[in-house]
């Protein structure tokens, strides 16, 4: 999974529209436009008409790729959209991190971000996996969550961010 399928499967299950999807960027501090955006979601057509297209696991290939930076900035985004802006106590907000230092680290930096973004527990997590056929244990996800480096820190994989995307839809789009 790439952050381009992490990106349609997230403004699905928020059901945000282009002109809400262009805001969250800009809130993220990186600025894009609708037609981008549009780009962004776009698969290319010659990837579509692959043998591949059952495949619900292979990686799809947009007509504009989502860097890490850019996904981060939206995560990023996503939480003042739904949070509103943190400030620092002489009034200036509070810089964003940036957590993404390679591929394996985006889902990881996903389940938090939109953990933030929408007040979930910990629980709520469990309950969204539990929705979608996906069983972990709190140890687990506190792993999953954990900082790198840590030395309970675990890697999560492409299933779990998949499922508990699948099941943010349920949720949120029912």
């Amino acid at each position: 999974m790439n952050n381009n399928d992490r990106l349609v499967r997230l403004r699905y299950a928020l059901d945000l529209k282009d002109e809400e999807t262009v805001e969250v960027f800009t809130l993220g501090q990186f600025d894009t436009t609708i037609e981008e955006v549009q780009q962004l979601l776009a698969k290319e057509k010659n990837a579509a008409s692959s043998e591949d297209e059952e495949d619900d696991f292979s990686e799809n290939v947009y007509l504009k790729e989502c860097s890490n930076r850019m996904f981060e900035s939206f995560l990023n985004g996503l939480i003042i959209y739904k949070r509103g802006q943190q400030v620092t106590a002489t009034g200036e907000p509070v810089k964003q991190t940036k957590l993404v230092k390679h591929d394996k680290d985006v889902n990881n930096v996903l389940l938090k971000k939109v953990k933030i973004a929408l007040t979930l527990t910990s629980d709520d997590i469990l309950d969204i996996l539990d929705e979608t056929g996906v069983s972990i244990s709190s140890s687990e996800l506190s792993a999953v969550l954990r900082k790198e480096g840590h030395r309970n820190y675990k890697e999560c994989g492409d299933r779990y961010a998949r499922n508990f995307l699948k099941g943010l839809a349920l949720r949120y789009r029912d």
